[in-house]
């Protein structure tokens, strides 16, 4: 028979557990992986549409300036705060 009880309290973790309390939610995170994500899905069309090898390189393009848009962002003020551990 199961030991566990229904007294027993349920614990989560904590926000301040992750990085910052972030966890990468923040509006450079999500619209970088939203634009590499298009980038990947469009490169994932092209290669099944024959391949297509136009659209394809046109894709990589897409998730590379994804990277660095995010990047932009983050700068500008938009995302975490790098930290300075060295």
């Amino acid at each position: 028979m199961d030991n566990t009880t229904t007294d027993q309290p349920v614990t989560y973790e904590s926000d301040e557990a992750h990085a910052g309390g972030h966890h990468g939610s923040t509006p450079a995170a999500w619209t970088a992986v939203v634009i590499v994500l298009a980038g990947f899905t469009l490169g994932a069309i092209a290669m099944v549409m024959g391949p297509n090898w136009l659209l394809f390189w046109i894709s990589v393009g897409i998730a590379v300036a994804g990277g660095l848009v995010g990047k932009v962002m983050q700068l500008l003020g938009f995302g975490a705060k790098s930290s300075d551990h060295s």
